[in-house]
């Protein structure tokens, strides 16, 4: 009986064997066919796979080289925000004033201080989006009696650094909605629309009819021409943070109206006038202007108010994370990045945010050589992560009490859960996925320099990644 059992288990262990080695030399074969494909003749591919409970790799194709892994980095900024803040962690941005209230005059200023919140006025979230926000600004007052401000609307951006991109971001990518740079005081994910009118015909010139929501203090001019049909969308918007006057060039299809996404080039000035308009419709009277606070003007954060109306909190950071990796938000990215510094009592900066990141991953085992970030989105072509460093963050994550969270943040692609990544010249994926016998896997694989279409690209990617099931 004895001997029949050992024999069982034997059989079980070899065949457990058998199956871990098919699936390596499944893949093996797999990425040999990736690497001898026509559009892989100047790239080169790293693809780093563990078994998810042992950590054992099960397949290894330059996992120790770094390489630009895009939006697929986002994991590792999400992942330490986590860790570090709590996945319960919410934003506060302070309602208050200095001064004194008498007979319903507020004697000072009104004070709006951001700390970071990138969810602050968004129309992802019903109970923070613009309206829901100069709602409760207008609230507070009449509900402490005010009526009229015998003072300014001071907006106070001063938690974070005045430099509200990181090192790296490119000129085409600076203007357009993806490459918004992050303040204390974020609005709306510091995005708007340009509304256009193109031409009929290709190479004719393209119309601005307006922005939505009123765009303030810049003026954009178009460079614009109709393409041709069916062409898509072309056009970049080139106006960088502070600037007063920018440009638009490239193409749109032709007919009918379209509309292409910008960067606020100072968010501050937007939720400045918002908040104005709705005090005017309340008939609160405001004897003062918009001021914004800067860490120009201040260089070491502190308060400058005395008493506090009201608190507005951000959604809780699960919920962030969600939408940062399932949507690809870059803002969130890099504000998650400046809240980890700001949160050790540093000013919010992306150097500062990403010296906590890179100490916190070495502390977690992961060499710093393995991970050379420029910001917290991957948008930067820059950056240098190892796949086995994108690999070993999700493994740590595996570990931790808020990993559901997390998991849940990974969106669908190719029927598994995968964060992607695409840059100029750059595509690539991370995630876990469970085989049909039970064994889970953690992967990460990026391709740089590839040749040709990326969608093409993808699918192979895909058929690689198949050999998990």
């Amino acid at each position: 009986m004895i001997k029949r059992t050992l024999f069982f288990i034997a059989a079980i262990c070899s065949g457990l064997s058998i199956c871990a080695q098919d699936v390596e030399s499944r893949l093996n074969k797999a990425v040999q066919q990736l690497l001898n494909d026509v559009q892989m003749k100047h790239a080169i591919l790293g693809f780093y796979v563990v078994n998810g409970n042992t950590g054992k790799a099960v397949c290894n194709n330059n996992g120790g080289v770094g390489l630009a892994p895009a939006s697929s980095q986002k994991v590792i900024t999400s992942a330490a925000a986590m860790e570090l803040l709590g996945e319960s962690f919410r934003y506060s941005t302070l309602l208050g004033y200095n001064g004194s209230i008498d007979n319903n005059v507020l004697n000072g200023n009104l004070v709006l201080s951001g700390q970071g919140d990138p969810t602050f006025g968004s129309s992802r979230y019903p109970s923070n989006n613009a309206a829901s926000v100069v709602k409760r600004i207008t609230q507070a007052l009449e509900k402490n009696g005010i009526t009229d401000i015998e003072g300014n609307l001071v907006l106070d951006n001063s938690a974070f650094s005045y430099q509200p991109l990181p090192g790296g971001w490119i000129w085409d990518d600076i203007g357009n909605y993806y490459g918004a740079g992050s303040w204390a005081l974020n609005w709306n994910e510091n995005a708007y629309d340009l509304l256009l009118k193109p031409g009929s015909r290709e190479g004719d010139a393209v119309t601005i009819t307006g922005t939505r929501p009123d765009l303030q203090v810049a003026r954009i001019n178009s460079l614009l021409k109709t393409g041709k049909p069916g062409s898509g969308d072309n056009g970049y918007i080139y106006l960088p943070p502070y600037t007063m006057m920018g440009f638009a060039e490239g193409t749109i299809p032709p007919g009918g109206v379209f509309s292409i996404s910008g960067a606020l080039p100072n968010p501050a000035y937007q939720v400045g006038w918002e908040v104005q308009k709705a005090l005017e419709q309340r008939k609160i009277k405001l004897a003062g202007q918009a001021e914004i606070l800067t860490a120009l003007d201040q260089p070491v954060a502190k308060q400058v108010y005395t008493t506090v109306l009201d608190t507005l909190y951000s959604p809780s950071l699960d919920s962030i994370v969600y939408w940062f990796l399932h949507k690809s938000i870059n803002l969130y990215g890099e504000a998650l990045l400046k809240t980890l510094a700001l949160q050790q009592g540093k000013q919010g900066s992306t150097d500062n945010g990403l010296t906590v990141l890179r100490n916190f991953w070495k502390d977690n085992g992961i060499e710093t050589s393995a991970l050379k970030v420029q910001d917290g989105s991957g948008l930067s072509p820059q950056n240098r992560v190892t796949p086995e460093a994108m690999v070993q963050v999700l493994q740590y994550a595996r570990t931790r009490p808020w990993f559901n969270s997390y998991y849940k943040a990974f969106p669908l692609y190719n029927d598994m859960k995968m964060k992607s990544g695409t840059i100029g010249g750059s595509k690539a994926f991370t995630g876990y996925h469970t085989a049909k016998d039970g064994t889970p896997y953690t992967f990460a694989i990026i391709i740089n320099g590839y040749d040709g279409s990326p969608s093409t690209l993808v699918q192979k990617m895909y058929r690689v990644l198949n050999e998990l099931r």
